[in-house]
């Protein structure tokens, strides 16, 4: 039985009483994430997986956007936020977790991020969305055990810091299959309709939600951006930027190695000689983004080696404030040397990968070392040995 879009679209607005989406293409769009459900051969459970996590998108939607008329949400400014970067693999998650303990700062939550409405600053601390997305959580890592190993972040539950990119699922711009997509299905990251100022027009208005009616603080973040630069600082013109680089031969093997372990908890196991061209190819063509764009020099950025930062994160946090023209106070500093000290990033198992996956797909890493060189050049990244 196929999923009906047309009846999915009404029967949220029934269930919520609330008609605007806050876009009038969002209904063409999702259409075709619907499309693309129906032809990927899901079974009845896939199916009715499917049509639940649809169902709770499109209302959670419409009742976020029925609060920025309820409530002066959208005068809310977003003032100087921070943000970090980087290729997959190449140390934002841990970058971005230090800036998180921050007691002066304010990262986006995944209870929020799944669950919107009503504005978190109008709840009370036993908000009933902590638990159930707490609860999320561990059917994600259960069905998906070797995920820890590689981000072991997940193990934060509902607290958890999820990704920018994680609000455009709201939006029907990304199909990931983890926090919302459980669906047995591949991960749909391209092919649906794109537009950058739009899916940032939704990140700030998640922003604006989220900091309505709660003590002032500065955002802390983390998203890959570098493909959307221009509209990036066009949302947040007082923004910065930490651009973290890693040899990209690591990001490629680290990367295919990990949405093996991702997709075989919700797929089946998968080919890693397939995975491994198409990271291969996804990390030359965010490279050549990288050397190519004009808006990567913005004084706004400040780009650091991978390996300077592994050598001394707090260091780097401290720069990075700096060049913010923020100050990285003591207590500030403290919550972030005892994250560390009770974080290790093997507690649930070393993450094994190797490059042993490119030269199995014919590559030749000394040829690669010499593709990327200018990069490494330009941004000081060393070539990393690993094994």
């Amino acid at each position: 039985m196929n999923l009906d879009a047309a009846g999915m679209l009404a029967r949220a607005q029934a269930e919520t009483g609330y008609e605007d989406f806050g876009d009038p293409t969002l209904p063409e769009r999702f259409a075709l994430a619907v499309d693309h459900l129906n032809g990927i051969g899901l079974d009845a459970n896939g199916t009715a997986e499917a049509d639940r996590v649809c169902h709770w998108l499109l209302t959670s939607r419409l009742e976020m956007f029925a609060d920025r008329t309820r409530f002066p949400i959208a005068d809310e400014v977003i003032e100087r936020p921070m943000f970090v970067t980087g290729e997959p693999r190449s140390g934002t998650t841990l970058m971005h977790a230090l800036m998180s303990v921050d007691p002066h700062g304010r990262a986006l939550r995944f209870w929020e991020v799944m669950y919107p409405s009503p504005p978190p600053g109008l709840a009370g601390p036993d908000d009933p969305r902590r638990a159930r997305a707490d609860a999320d959580w561990r059917e994600i890592n259960a069905k998906m055990p070797k995920w820890l190993h590689s981000h072991p972040y997940n193990d934060m539950l509902g607290d958890g810091l999820p990704e920018d990119e994680r609000t455009w699922a709201f939006d029907f711009r990304v199909m990931t299959p983890t926090a919302w997509w459980r669906v047995p299905m591949q991960t749909l990251v391209g092919g649906l309709p794109t537009d950058p100022a739009a899916q940032y027009r939704i990140h700030k208005a998640m922003l604006q939600q989220f900091q309505y009616n709660r003590p002032r603080k500065y955002w802390v973040l983390k998203g890959f951006h570098g493909f959307r630069l221009e509209e990036f600082f066009d949302t947040y013109p007082d923004a910065t930027l930490l651009w973290l680089h890693r040899d990209p031969v690591q990001v490629a093997a680290s990367r295919t190695m990990m949405m093996a372990d991702i997709l075989d908890g919700i797929v089946g196991p998968v080919d890693l000689k397939v995975e491994a061209k198409n990271h291969l190819e996804m990390t030359r063509a965010s490279i050549a983004n990288t050397m190519s764009s004009p808006m990567v020099d913005d004084p706004r950025i400040l780009h650091i080696p991978y390996a300077d930062f592994i050598a001394d994160p707090v260091a780097t946090v401290r720069g990075y404030y700096g060049f913010c023209g923020r100050t990285l106070t003591a207590d500030a500093e403290a919550a972030m040397r005892d994250y560390l000290a009770a974080n290790r990033g093997d507690r649930y198992g070393k993450f094994h990968y190797s490059t042993t996956l490119l030269t199995d797909i014919g590559e030749n890493l000394e040829d690669l070392h010499a593709e990327f060189a200018p990069f490494r050049q330009r941004f000081c990244v060393p070539i990393e040995k690993r094994d």
